[in-house]
């Protein structure tokens, strides 16, 4: 028998009894459903992870602060040269870290290390409020532009590191609290941002809107200052203070050599926690969130790994009860000189078309149900998210656990085909 014809006669066989057939294919349906929209869900998410970082900044900047001896959360002794870091990774979500104040002298050391081509200390500006005209003043947080940032923007432009003028984005949460129509409303606009000094004097700057931040992982009141806006606040909000005193800053932005591999990267780590300082990107501390998803992914897997192992059984049944109700006919096949080997590739295949109709179904069902259900949370429950599609499909993934239902498939029908193959012609034909 030639192959083509053995594959043929293998579908026909398939469907010789339709409702067990399909009671096992339904199965393994089930199976390849759930490892689909479960890596789906993976996908989908380490995706709007990894823009995330595309928008928080490039993948060659480094925010450096001094690596700390701190080991737990009980009484610390004091350091007089500790300040609070809001960002340091690690530290506890919506509040600051104590960490250890980079000086002009570590800036200068940092500078100094193979591999590193730019440093720029990140000054710490916390301001009171932020007003339109004739609206009223709302709490924001500040956050500058770091090297290789892309900023998602809504509206308008992001604020430009290389002009003199003061400029900032707005977030999108802000603008309509702010009184602004909408985003294009706001972009052009002047508003005011109100900061403190150590005597507790309120200084008021004016600041032109280039344009709207959409929301991401990160405070929904953020403000997206740029270089010039920054100082003028950071200036501000020292007054008085001695000029000795003013250098001391959290962390250090790190920009690496933009030829620089990962490998470059990880070597300036290395040298950096040589010198005493702990070196991170923004990948790095969004990390863990991936760690996250791809465990709860692993264990949605398992359950779907379990589903196809008891449809593979379903499968053993079919094939088995094929066998026995076939056993004339496989002595048959042999009398008529079809081999062994023959035979136990008919079932195979059997086993494997059977497989095949259940991951495909499986497949194309949970790519349209995942892809349903992730439009409809985009446009309610994750309208704040924008870019966010919750449940993703990866050809690649889509083929993987095709390929991998059907070697299940596979070895399931493999004690079925086996038997067959080892029936004895004769007593196959006088089989009743």
């Amino acid at each position: 028998m030639r192959t083509v014809d053995l594959v043929s006669t293998a579908v026909a066989n398939t469907f010789r009894s339709k409702t067990r057939t399909i009671l096992t294919v339904l199965a393994i349906f089930v199976g390849a459903f759930t490892l689909t929209i479960t890596n789906g869900l993976g996908t989908g998410i380490n995706a709007f992870i990894d823009s995330t970082v595309a928008s928080m900044g490039a993948s060659d900047v480094l925010a450096v602060t001094k690596t700390t001896t701190a080991t737990s959360t009980g009484p610390q002794k004091y350091d007089p040269d500790a300040v609070a870091s809001a960002s340091q990774p690690g530290g506890r979500p919506g509040g600051t870290t104590e960490v250890t104040a980079l000086t002009d002298q570590d800036i200068t050391t940092i500078g100094g290390i193979a591999g590193v081509e730019k440093v720029v200390p990140v000054t710490s500006v916390s301001i009171d409020y932020v007003e339109a005209a004739g609206g009223d003043p709302y709490v924001a947080q500040v956050g500058s532009l770091v090297a290789g940032q892309t900023p998602r923007i809504a509206d308008g432009s992001a604020p430009d590191d290389g002009s003199d003028a003061l400029q900032v984005a707005l977030p999108s949460a802000l603008v309509t609290p702010l009184g602004f129509a909408d985003a294009a409303d706001a972009v052009g606009a002047t508003v005011t941002i109100a900061v403190t000094d150590p005597v507790r004097t309120q200084h008021l700057v004016e600041a032109t809107v280039t344009g709207v931040t959409e929301d991401a992982f990160g405070g929904t009141t953020s403000l997206t200052t740029n270089t010039a806006l920054e100082k003028e606040l950071f200036t501000l909000q020292n007054t008085g203070v001695p000029a000795d005193q003013l250098d001391r800053y959290a962390s250090a932005s790190v920009t690496v050599s933009a030829a620089a591999t990962p490998a470059d990267i990880d070597q300036v780590k290395a040298a950096l926690s040589d010198a005493g300082y702990t070196g991170t990107t923004v990948a790095d501390q969004l990390g863990t969130f991936e760690s996250v998803i791809n465990g709860i992914v692993l264990v949605l897997n398992a359950f779907a790994i379990i589903a196809l192992l008891a449809a593979s059984f379903g499968i053993v049944n079919t094939l088995l009860m094929s066998v026995q109700e076939r056993t004339r006919e496989i002595g048959l096949m042999k009398a008529m000189g079809m081999g062994s080997g023959r035979i136990f590739s008919l079932f195979s295949l059997e086993a494997i078309f059977i497989g095949l109709l259940g991951s495909a179904l499986g497949a194309v069902i949970a790519i349209g149900v995942g892809t349903a259900v992730s439009a409809q949370l985009a446009a309610s429950l994750f309208s704040d998210l924008p870019g966010l599609q919750l449940i993703a499909f990866d050809p690649v993934s889509i083929l993987v656990t095709t390929l991998a239902v059907m070697g299940i498939a596979f070895l399931a029908g493999t004690l079925p085909a086996a038997r067959a193959a080892r029936a004895d012609p004769v007593e196959s034909l006088r089989y009743e």
